[in-house]
C-alpha cells in the first residue's frame, strides 16, 4: 500500500513538471528598440521621433546605446580643432551604458558597471524600473534609483526588435 502511494506521488510530481514545463515566463531577452518616451513633470510631454537607439538583454547582463537629441547630431568636419561647443553638441546628447539586471515580474533593475557619465558608474549604482511585458512591447517607468525616488518618473515603450 504504501508502494503505491510513493509510485502514484511521483508519477503525479513527474506529470505536474511535464505540465508547467513547457510554460514559461515571457522573456525580456533579445534587442529592443526605444519607440516612445513620456516625461512626467513640469516639462510634460511625450517623445515619439527619437533618435537611433539599441538595448540589448541577454540572459543576465543588458548594454544600450541612445542619442537623446531632437534631431540628428551635427557632423564635425575636423574633430581636432572642434570647439567645446560643437565636441558638446556631438557628444553630449550620446548615452552608452552596460551591467547587470534583474528582471522579476513587473520590476526591472538595473546595476550599471560601465556608462558614458560616470555618475552612472559610482558604488550602488541601481536604476529600479516598474515594467509591463505584453508580446514584443515592453513598457518600463522609473521608480528608484540609489538616491530614492524619481520625483517625475521617465516612462520609455521598447519595441522588440530580435
Amino acid at each position: 500500500m504504501k508502494y503505491r502511494l510513493l509510485v502514484s506521488t511521483l508519477i503525479a510530481a513527474v506529470f505536474a513538471t511535464i505540465g508547467t514545463a513547457g510554460q514559461s515566463k515571457p522573456s525580456v531577452q533579445g534587442a529592443w528598440k526605444t519607440v516612445a518616451i513620456t516625461v512626467t513633470g513640469p516639462s510634460a510631454r511625450t517623445l515619439s521621433s527619437l533618435q537611433p537607439n539599441l538595448t540589448v538583454l541577454s540572459a543576465r547582463h543588458y548594454a544600450r546605446v541612445e542619442v537623446q537629441s531632437d534631431g540628428p547630431r551635427p557632423l564635425l568636419p575636423d574633430i581636432t580643432n572642434a570647439t567645446a561647443d560643437q565636441l558638446r553638441a556631438v557628444w553630449g546628447p550620446f548615452v552608452a551604458e552596460a551591467g547587470t539586471y534583474e528582471f522579476t515580474g513587473d520590476t526591472l533593475t538595473v546595476h550599471p558597471i560601465a556608462a558614458k557619465n560616470p555618475a552612472a558608474m559610482v558604488s550602488g549604482a541601481v536604476i529600479v524600473y516598474a515594467s509591463t511585458l505584453e508580446g514584443s512591447t515592453l513598457t518600463l517607468t522609473q521608480q528608484r534609483n540609489q538616491s530614492g525616488p524619481f520625483p517625475n518618473p521617465v516612462t520609455f515603450k521598447l519595441m522588440r526588435v530580435e
